[in-house]
């Protein structure tokens, strides 16, 4: 672990080490004339969350009563009338709302479990406590009482992986509904009490209205830098707290195995505990520490199956990093809109990437015990901001060295799998005056010990990956906005493993017929660089969009980031217009296009074409997006998969989504796309309908099945060597036709008995085939010609190809019951269930789901109980 020191000294330095006298003020600015004020009252007496409103500081003269519509007509005067007041004491913020309704039955009062969002009537606080007019926290009850919390950003970006310990109580009475909030102060980050942002929002669900104290305007953007002021908070002198989060779980697993496994015998009970800290660090930081942590998740990743050469990319769903992640992110800042047009856009911090399954496989052996994730010693982070205009955030964490262990002919060994690793990165952000600028820097690390040498030729022994971000607004309106960032990679390893990755799908260095890769095998670092800066004009009814970025070919981030691949210049110029105005028959619409190139660093254009969109919304709440695109000849530097060029046909593409009303209770909708390239006869698509049952005001189905076609003319088989294969540089690259049929389906019940209980239940079946046929070979470089070739008997005197057919089925699903018994304390009861069978077989749905039925099955079951305190 020798260059830990280095990555320290990387990650320091993004550290604000000196800032103007300006920036080091925490006097609030200057309440601006036209910003509305609200009032906060101190409270003399306790208030109980209940709902009800019946304590005196609920009927002083302090209400905010005057909202506006931003839908259905924005501007509009609010049709209900709606009262809130703020309060504090000396521990937290207090908010009283009292939603008058003429029609108190037809309140759309739906329960679901928390932060599960579902159409109903709700109320909601926003506040910005820094008064950075950036960035926050957003709170809200919906009338049955379920509660929803998450993180701003970017001036109006949602985070809702954030979850606050925090209560809210709603009552529906004769007069309509009501909510009672309380927010610790604990649970947010701020300047001072003298001033904050704070905006109000309350929905009407069955008139389909938005009601805003200060709505964003559909043509604009920025939404927490409209907040008005929040004032009257004076002499707050909150206490700190440590908050303590100690966590117990028991774990039975009942798993399929091989007769005579001396690891498992087919089931197997574990227990296990541990706990988190989380803590102020002054009013502006947050330390989250964690020790022995259980970073397993609830929801079980749905199954793919992948023949691309590119990672299959999964979302982080472990609490630990889904809290504030947004802290991390890099490279998106500063613009509301970020599109892409084939710019593989990289994931510079993957936390996905801390404690993932072991890298390196385990030796041939009668029976193996490996671990399904690694082993995650401890982590902590601190995010907050070190000034009024610094965020900040660095998270650290060790992962353990993890063996397999092996059993041949009765002996039993192990084997290391994988290296005690040390992961760590660090960002920071400021800010400039009214946000007209802002200048960011990133950097992250891993760092590998190794015990077993062998297993330097399958990883890097360390990784490194520092860059800049920002943002400059050209006008003082902020109309116009340029947003970027520029970053360097650098990885190092032994020779053996700096050659595998310049042969990885990410980079395909070997690729024999061009002049500026190569293979160096003697390499034992590689540093790359890449860059993206986006132009957007975001205000008015026409809007721009337009990019250009490069990723070098020796770019690398993939031990704490992900990405696709590197070898790119990309390029669009787009644009369109947005109608916001109320119509007889709609409420929205727009359209857009846009031009898009790619290329690589020899100047081969690897895709481009021209795009058109639009999306309308319909005044009774039904939606409609579609597109095309047409992508004329281009070369394709990856499916020969480190091989020559070749030629990619001309395609286009159709895309269309329909849905129905949201708020009902029966919704529907259907998602649909094809793709084809006529010339050779290949195409694909999906057809995607789906439907939302609401039969009780606590029960919500939903049951989306999707069937996926793919018919490819020259889909990618294998290579070898073949000193006959002149053309190709002595290598033959294998192609056949492919038909690949998928079923699938996404089955979700979500049952809510109180607020506080619920229980979720989600499962996956998942049908797929392939059928293999007319097997060919590259005839020649840059074309799209093949020579007929026999898989039984291939040339160049190989073995057989076999038969690349594949039959696959999957089944996947779990059921999670929770339960918040105090606010921050649940207990969970989780049952996982997976089983899978890849019998040859035609695609018959009904034989392939019976297979399936019969196949066995892997179950685990898990309890888990956590209990907050604070000390």
């Amino acid at each position: 672990m020798k260059s830990f020191p280095l990555f320290l000294g990387i990650a320091l330095s993004a550290i604000p080490l000196t800032v103007s006298a300006d920036s080091l003020s925490t006097a609030p600015p200057a309440t601006s004339s036209a910003r509305p004020v609200i009032t906060a009252a101190r409270l003399d007496a306790a208030v109980v969350i209940d709902g009800k409103l019946d304590e005196p500081i609920w009927q002083n003269g302090n209400a905010v009563t005057d909202f506006k519509q931003r839908d259905p007509h924005e501007g509009a005067q609010a049709t209900l009338p709606t009262e809130v007041r703020v309060a504090y004491d000396d521990n937290a913020v207090y908010i009283g709302a009292r939603m008058h309704d003429t029609a108190p039955d037809s309140i759309l009062a739906r329960l679901t479990r928390r932060d599960f969002s579902i159409p109903a009537d709700r109320f909601g606080v926003y506040v910005d406590p820094y008064l950075d007019r950036r960035s926050g926290y957003y709170f809200l009850v919906n009338a049955a009482g379920t509660l929803f919390d998450g993180s701003l950003y970017n001036d109006g970006w949602e985070d809702a992986s954030w979850d606050g310990v925090w209560e809210g109580k709603a009552r529906v009475d004769d007069k309509g509904w009501t909510c009672e909030m309380r927010i610790p102060y604990s649970q947010m980050r701020f300047n001072s009490g003298e001033r904050w942002g704070m905006n109000f929002r309350r929905v009407i669900q069955r008139r389909s209205e938005e009601d805003f104290v200060v709505y964003l305007p559909k043509k604009e953007s920025g939404f927490v830098s409209r907040f008005p002021d929040l004032v009257g908070m004076s002499g707050i002198k909150p206490k700190s707290a440590i908050e303590i989060i100690p966590y117990g779980t028991s774990k039975g697993e009942y798993l399929v195995t091989e007769p005579g496994n001396p690891f498992n015998d087919g089931s197997r009970v574990d227990a296990d505990g541990g706990v988190d800290v989380r803590m102020g660090v002054g009013s502006k930081l947050t330390l989250n520490a964690t020790v022995n942590p259980d970073f397993g998740q609830v929801e079980i990743d749905p199954a793919v199956v992948n023949l691309s050469d590119v990672e299959s990319f999964f979302q982080e769903k472990r609490p630990f990093f889904v809290e504030n992640a947004q802290v991390f992110r890099f490279g998106n800042e500063g613009a509301d809109s970020y599109w892409g047009f084939n710019w593989p856009e990289p994931t510079f911090f993957y936390s996905r990437r801390i404690g993932r399954a072991p890298q390196v496989s385990a030796p041939d052996a009668d029976f193996s015990d490996v671990p399904v994730g690694t082993t995650i010693l401890g982590a902590a982070k601190l995010t907050g901001k070190v000034s009024p205009t610094w965020n900040f955030g660095t998270l650290h964490a060790f992962t353990a060295r993890e063996h397999a262990n092996l059993s041949n002919s009765g002996f039993e060994t192990e084997s290391e799998i994988e290296p005690l690793t040390y992961y760590g990165v660090a960002r920071t952000q400021k800010e400039f005056k009214n946000r007209q600028q802002g200048l960011g820097f990133m950097a992250n690390g891993a760092v590998r010990s190794f015990d077993d040498p062998s297993l330097r030729d399958n990883l890097n022994s360390e990784s490194f990956f520092g860059g800049m971000d920002g943002w400059t607004f050209l006008d003082k309106k902020q109309v116009w906005v340029v947003s970027g960032y520029t970053v360097m990679s650098h990885v190092r390893g032994n020779e053996a493993r700096m050659t595998a990755v310049q042969q990885s799908s990410r980079h395909y260095f070997q690729r024999p017929d061009v002049d500026y890769l190569g293979v160096d095998t003697t390499a034992t670092s590689l540093t790359g660089f890449a860059s993206r800066y986006w132009l957007n004009k975001q205000k008015g009814n026409t809007f721009v969009n337009a990019a250009v970025g490069f990723l070098s070919p020796k770019f690398e981030v993939n031990d704490l980031g992900f990405m696709s691949y590197a070898d790119l210049i990309n390029y669009h110029v787009g644009g369109g217009y947005k109608w916001t105005e109320n119509t007889k028959l709609t409420k929205y619409q727009d359209v857009l296009g846009a031009v898009f190139s790619s290329f690589d660093f020899a100047g081969n254009r690897t895709w481009g074409g021209g795009y058109l969109a639009g999306s309308t919304e319909f005044q009774n709440n039904y939606s409609w997006s579609y597109n095309t695109a047409y992508n004329p000849q281009s070369i394709s530097a990856r499916r020969s998969r480190g091989g020559p060029l070749m030629i990619n046909k001309p395609g286009y593409q159709i895309g269309n989504y329909f849905d129905t009303d949201g708020k009902s209770k029966f919704f529907w909708f259907v998602d649909a796309f094809m793709y084809s390239q006529p010339d050779v006869g290949s195409y694909n698509y999906y057809v995607n309908p789906g439907i939302e049952l609401k039969p009780v005001s606590n029960i919500l189905l939903s049951i989306g099945p999707t069937y996926e076609r793919v018919v490819e003319d020259a889909q990618y088989v294998t290579q070898y060597d073949d000193p006959t294969a002149t053309e190709t540089y002595g290598r033959r690259y294998v192609f056949a036709n492919l038909d690949q049929k998928t079923l699938s389906a996404s089955i979700r019940l979500n049952w809510a008995f109180t607020p506080r209980i619920s229980l979720l239940t989600y499962i996956q079946p998942l049908i797929s085939t392939g059928v293999y046929t007319s097997y060919k070979s590259l005839a020649r470089p840059r074309s799209y010609d093949f020579d007929p070739l026999d898989p039984n008997a291939p040339p160049g005197g190989v073995e057989p190809l076999g038969d690349s057919d594949f039959n696959f089925k999957s089944l996947r699903g779990n059921a999670v019951f929770r339960w918040e018994y105090l606010p921050g304390s649940t207990f969970y009861l989780v049952w996982t269930q997976e089983r899978s069978d890849d019998q040859p077989g035609e695609f018959d749905v009904q034989p392939n789901f019976e297979k399936l039925v019969d196949a066995p099955a892997n179950n685990i079951f898990l309890a888990k109980v956590t209990y907050y305190f604070t000390l």
